[in-house]
Formats: structure tokens, sequence, C-alpha cells
């Protein structure tokens, strides 16, 4: 805000300071539209870190100009555009905020009484006009004193008083919701614990960072059960989406031998479930995984329990080779939006002809996924073999005879080679349901995770790598566990400290089947995983 309110004030209110400022905007968003159209590539990490500096100018820029404005805003209930005052090729979406119908709602009546204010006669109701204002109760300390009666028998003297009730953390003061918040807070909203310090001491309560840093690293002792829990519920099904991304750790011992920096490849790997396209039972969940490298024993130590159909990016492994029974394992699923990449990049550099009618081939292909989204696996089925099977198999005779017309050792030659050698697996999504197009679900895992100088801070060795922490949105937070071990979570409502505590610990099961309260957080309701958040869980 501070940059929006020093160029208005250098521009003055003239007319040329707000067309000047109006144009900055313009430059900012054209900008930002133009790196998102790059973001695939070597250098993606560094053009989405700065679609994020341009996208937080450009937030100061509009609310400093929102600031001199005084007409009352417009909110209509669903999207609408409004036309900027100094460009009018410039449309912005603006609707009111959504809100879910389990916020807390209070009624207040504003009613003009039983008598009329002009000639005294009784009054009755016609009618009522009714307008909604979005309020926040703001979060306060409380201090809950838990007093144990002490009485005794006046018979036999015995001394009777009810047992101390159970804490997350056993001695300490911190509640769950105290915890849920300091958490969230960390975790998510990336506060660090210094900046929780002056809020809390603002509501009253002096809790220092050592303590904050305490309860922390306990509470990850009282979710462990739940964790556990949700890794074997989504490792054991038999659909999952695959993919990793490299991360940059740094090891000292490299350095010390004048290796360079010292600075080693890691890997993220993540296993999804999502059963959201073809209408299944199971939650959506999301499993992660630390690994120092890309060696093939890590993949197979993550699905040493697993089976099924197994969608990734051309994952080159020995997954999918038959074992001693001559069985495989793991059925590959190929994804078609790895294979369209390649035509994407192709078409943006040269524009060719051949890669462009690729694109379009494609996309009637997605065309006909996007009509049946959500449906049960029969129908998706079925709609595949009538309308997508005819055009993947003149897509697949089409793509050998443009190899005999382009250079065999091209860009061009090279992607058609790339989908050809993974055909059945590339159609196995004609032959189930339940199998989705491409490996989107994984990625979108991913995404935050892969803007690696954005979240991870290089620690002194691989081994230290397992205390760093990420962001993830909506009402997903990430803490660590032990050395070498990441755990990502979800906080749902203050009770959720409690009932693990009380109920895994208890011998009792959680109900795995219920989302995070996605009014806690969730701000974007059809981004990252769509619109009910997964289950997550990063171990190593």
């Amino acid at each position: 805000m501070a940059l929006g309110r020093s160029l208005i004030v250098e521009q003055g209110d003239n007319d040329s300071g707000t067309q000047a400022h109006d144009q900055l905007i313009q430059t900012l968003r054209l900008r930002i539209a133009k790196l998102k159209k790059q973001v695939f590539g070597k250098s993606s990490e560094k053009i989405e870190r700065e679609i994020e500096q341009l996208e937080l100018a450009l937030e100061d820029l509009l609310i400093a100009a929102a600031e001199g404005s005084t007409a009352p805003i417009d909110e209509p209930d669903e999207a609408a555009s409004v036309v900027p005052l100094a460009d009018t090729s410039e449309k912005i979406m603006r609707r009111r905020p959504r809100v879910s119908d389990k916020a807390v709602r209070e009624r207040r009546e504003l009613d003009p009484g039983s008598c009329c204010p002009e000639c005294g006669g009784e009054l009755r109701l016609v009618g009522e006009d009714v307008s909604e204002i979005l309020d926040m109760i703001a979060a306060q300390m409380k201090v809950i004193e838990v007093a144990r009666l002490k009485k005794s028998c006046r018979c036999c003297e015995k001394m009777v008083q009810v047992a101390a009730p159970s804490r997350p953390i056993p001695g300490s003061m911190a509640g769950a919701g105290l915890l849920a918040y300091i958490l969230v807070s960390k975790f998510d909203d990336h506060l660090p614990l210094y900046r929780l310090n002056e809020i809390f001491a603002r509501m009253g309560a002096d809790i220092p960072d050592s303590t904050m840093v305490d309860w922390c690293g306990r509470a990850m002792q009282v979710l462990q059960p739940l964790i556990e829990r949700i890794e074997t519920a989504v490792m054991a099904s038999d659909l999952l989406h695959a993919d990793d991304t490299p991360i940059r750790v740094l090891d000292r011992s490299l350095r010390d031998k004048g290796l360079g920096k010292g600075v080693k490849k890691g890997r993220i790997w993540t296993y999804v479930r999502d059963q959201r396209p073809w209408a299944g039972s199971s939650p959506p969940g999301a499993v992660y995984y630390f690994a120092p490298d890309w060696k093939e024993e890590h993949v197979h130590r993550h699905l040493k329990q697993s089976s099924g159909i197994l969608q990734a990016d051309g994952y080159k492994g020995k997954l999918y080779s038959p074992g001693e029974k001559g069985e495989s394992r793991f059925k590959e699923a190929a994804c078609w939006a790895h294979w369209r990449r390649d035509f994407h990049d192709i078409w943006t550099s040269n524009k060719s002809e051949i890669a462009r009618e690729a694109l379009d081939r494609i996309g009637a292909l997605y065309d006909i996924e996007r009509g049946i989204n959500g449906q049960p696996p029969e129908i998706r089925l079925a709609a595949r073999q009538t309308q997508s099977k005819p055009k993947v198999d003149a897509f697949r005779h089409w793509a050998e005879a443009q190899l005999t017309r382009i250079p065999g050792k091209g860009d061009l030659a090279t992607a058609f080679r790339y989908g050809l050698s993974r055909w059945s697996s590339l159609c196995l999504f004609l032959e189930d349901g339940r199998v989705a197009i491409d490996n989107n679900a994984a990625e979108r895992a991913l995404r935050p995770i892969g803007v690696t100088d954005s979240y991870y801070t290089s620690s002194s060795n691989a081994r230290k790598q397992g205390l760093l922490v990420f962001h993830f949105d909506a009402t997903r937070t990430s803490v660590t566990r032990k050395l070498c071990h990441f755990v990502l979570f979800q906080v749902a409502r203050p009770n959720l400290m409690r009932r693990v505590r009380n109920n895994l610990l208890g011998r009792k099961h959680p109900f795995l089947n219920q989302p995070a309260d996605t009014m806690g957080r969730n701000a974007k309701l059809f981004s990252g995983f769509g619109q009910r958040k997964p289950f997550a869980v990063l171990l190593g």
C-alpha cells in the first residue's frame, strides 16, 4: 500500500496523475497475464516468484486507488464486470463475498413498533426488507479455571475428587483452541512466533516464543496417530496419482570438499487419492514423502503396501515390470497433459502448424472430459467409448503419418515418439471410467511446493531438511515431526487436538471422511484440489 500511496502523492490529484496511476495498474495486469502463460519450462519457478511479487504490488495499487473513491460499492450476487475509469477495455470481476451456509447468522429486527407515527393507528406486518452485513468475531483469550472440588464422606472420611480432565499437552496450559490457532498461524499464515507473541500480548497474555516452540513440537506427538491413519487410508487406494518435484538441500560436506556451493538436490514425492471426478465415496487425500535423491528404492518403499493403477508423468522405474509371479503390481496410466505440454512448447517457439493441430486434437478430448466430470465410472466409460475413442484412434493414425513427413531428430518428432511409445498407458482411460485423462491432481498437489526458493530455507544437511516447513493453501498446514520427516495435516476446528488425544489414544477410530472446515481458511473455492479440501500428510 505504501507504493500505491507514494505514487498518488507524487502524481497529485490532477488528471495526469490519475491516468499515470491507472496506466501502472494496467501495465502490471498485462505483465502478470503474460507471465502466467509462461509458467511451464525451466524458468517456471522464477516466473511464479515474479508473478507473486507483481500481484502484491498490484494489490497495493488497487487498495490505494480504492481509498480515493467515495461512491457506494455495488457487489452483485454473481461475478460482474466493473469497468475502471481510465481504461474501458480492462474489466475487473467483482462480486459479493460467498459465505457458507454453516456460518453463524444473527438476525436483528428493526421494528417500527405497533402504532402509526402519523395517526396512532395499529400497524400490521405487510413484508420486510432484508440486507446482510458480514462481520467478524475477534479472537480473544480466555482462561478456563478448572476447579476440582474435594469432598469427604461424613461416615468413613473417604476423600472424593473428580479426576483432572485430559489436556492435549500434559502439564501445559495450552488448550485445544489455542494450539490450533498457533499451528495455523505459523504454518499456514506464515506468522513467526515472535509476531504471535505480540498478538497474544495485545490480548493480555504473555506467551514466550520458546514456550510456543515446545507446544508446536509436542502437538505433533498428539497428532501422530491421526497422521498415520490418514497415510494408511490414502495409500491403500487402488488408484493413485504420483508425481515429484526437486528441492534444494544445503550439504556443507560438499562445500568443505570444494565441490561447488554444497547444494544437493532432494525430491518431494506426492501420492494423491482423488475420487471426485468419478463420484467416488472416499474423500480426497494426499501423502508427501521427502527423499534425498531420485533413486528408485525410495518409490518402492513408499508404495510397498500399494497396488492397482498408478498415474504418473512417464515414470522410468520398474514399478510396472512383472514380478516373480509374472504379474505387475501396478498398471500404468499416462498423462495426456504432459504430452500436450511438449506440443505447446513447440507451438510457442516456432508456431508449427502440426503442433497446433496436435493441440486442437488433444483439446477436443478435454472438451469431452469436462462434460463427464463428476459422473459415475460407467457413464464416463460409455461417453469415452462413443466420443473419445474414435478421436484417439484418429489421432494415432495422424501422428504416425506425421512422423514420416518431419525430420526424425527434431523436437516435434521427439514429442510424437514420446506419446506413441506410451500409447497403451495413454489409452487406459478409455478402458476404465475411474482413470483420469491426466495427472493434474498430483501436479496441483505439488504446485505450492515447486517454488522452492519461496518456501524453503536450505538447512545444514540432508537430515535437517526435515525441519523445513512450507505452505499449502486453505485449511491445510504443515509442521515438522522429526529429522528427515515432514508432516502436513489439517486443523479442523479447535476440537481437533482434543478429539485426537481422547479418541486415537483411547483406541477409537477418527472420522477420516470429513475434510477440514472449509470456512476456516478456504478463500479460493475452486483452486487447488477443488471445493472440498483433502486430508494430507507428509512423511519421510
